[in-house]
């Protein structure tokens, strides 16, 4: 039998299988409430967003609900088999968009003319009466970062950045958004594509470069509020049951399986 490759799992999927176990296993019952965002992450040793990552998962599973000011709280098991998969999470995905835009952003600036800014000038005045989520802001924040990469002249860098925004249309990036992203979120992530559009128009492109990669770092930001504290302590004092030796915490800042994560 022929070898195939081994993929790593994804550490919050790691996460999420752990907890999906521990439900599964009875630990956690229909009702009960998990232990808060924060506690699971001290006690994995791994950074809240992850945890925040593992959570959506397994709430767009069906496994658990998330009330904010509430808890989190484990749900019925689904009828129907559970949406699953190795797929990039929310936060890998806007790290890797600040990475590539940001550098292409910079050529762009040097290549743009008039008719370019006036076409981001464009999407930049429909953004202004756009009501944020809904699929027509999605669709124009889409079309401000192709237009972006459009000005290069590539059509596969143009399709490239389109492909990997189009990445964010997934159960759950969609779940990420309902709770985060408000009509006050939209008002700033308009003021930093206006902050790009405005570098590529003085032709700076250290000062683009640098306003994308803070745009699209804000946006990693904007969704690293916690669900609320203080509410969702879990069952015997919101306390995780201890892990098997080999999935204990090594030290402080230390992953599963003693790997360090930001």
């Amino acid at each position: 039998m022929p070898l195939e490759a081994i993929e790593p799992r994804r550490l919050y999927r790691q996460v999420a299988d752990q907890l999906r176990l521990l439900i599964e296993s009875g630990e956690y019952g229909v009702g009960d409430r998990l232990p808060t965002e924060r506690e699971l992450a001290e006690r994995l040793g791994i950074s809240r967003p992850t945890v925040r990552e593992a959570l959506i998962a397994l709430e767009v599973e069906g496994r658990i609900r998330i009330r904010v000011g509430s808890g989190i709280y484990v749900t019925a098991p689904p009828a129907d088999e559970p949406v699953g998969g190795e797929i990039e999470g929310p936060f890998e995905l806007l790290r890797a968009r600040e990475l590539i835009e940001s550098a292409l952003v910079r050529e762009a600036t040097v290549k743009a003319t008039p008719t370019d800014v006036a076409a981001l000038d464009a999407i930049l005045s429909r953004m202004e009466s756009g009501n944020h989520p809904s699929p027509e802001t999605i669709a124009l924040d889409r079309e401000f970062h192709v237009a972006v990469a459009g000005i290069l002249g590539n059509a596969v860098v143009t399709r490239f950045v389109g492909e990997l925004f189009d990445q964010r249309m997934t159960p759950y990036f969609a779940r990420l958004s309902e709770y985060f992203e408000t009509g006050q979120t939209w008002l700033v992530a308009h003021a930093e594509h206006r902050t790009v559009r405005d570098a590529i128009a003085a032709g700076d492109p250290a000062a683009a470069e640098a306003a994308m990669r803070q745009h699209l770092r804000q946006s990693q930001l904007r969704f690293q509020h916690s669900f609320g504290e203080d509410a969702g302590m879990g069952k015997a004092g919101g306390r995780m049951p201890d892990a098997p030796p080999t999935r204990r915490k090594a030290k402080a800042g230390a992953g599963i399986n003693g790997r360090n994560e930001t």
